[in-house]
């Protein structure tokens, strides 16, 4: 069974800065897309940004030019550095994965449990 481990949420001021890292736990043979996406209360869930193993991205216009998605092939690892954040980032971060874990069946998606970002103003 694959789980997503989520680090680095935590409460920063405007303007400020943090880095979520995703790091997947289990028997893996392959990723293809990673990403992010957050959940504000009373919100539905959105895309922040994603990443293909090639290394091309996708980012929602909300964050662009202020967040950043990368990912270590290696070790099976995606990042997200926040800059510039406003309250309006407020929200639970939920990393996800599309992983196959068997060379006999197709992958499926594994999503984070969440990590909570506060920004105050």
């Amino acid at each position: 069974q694959v789980q997503l481990v989520e680090s680095g949420g935590g409460l920063v001021q405007a303007g400020g800065s943090l880095r979520l890292s995703c790091a997947p736990s289990g028997r893996i043979v392959s990723i293809s897309v990673m990403g992010w996406y957050r959940q504000a209360p009373g919100k539905q869930r959105e895309m922040v940004a994603v990443i293909s193993s090639g290394g091309s991205t996708n980012v929602a216009d909300s964050v662009k030019g202020r967040f950043t998605i990368s990912r270590d092939n290696a070790k099976n690892t995606v990042y997200l550095q926040m800059n510039s954040l406003k309250p309006e980032d407020t929200a639970v971060y939920y990393c996800n994965a599309d992983v196959r874990t068997s060379y006999f069946s197709a992958s499926r998606d594994y999503w984070g449990q969440g990590t909570q970002v506060t920004v105050s103003s």
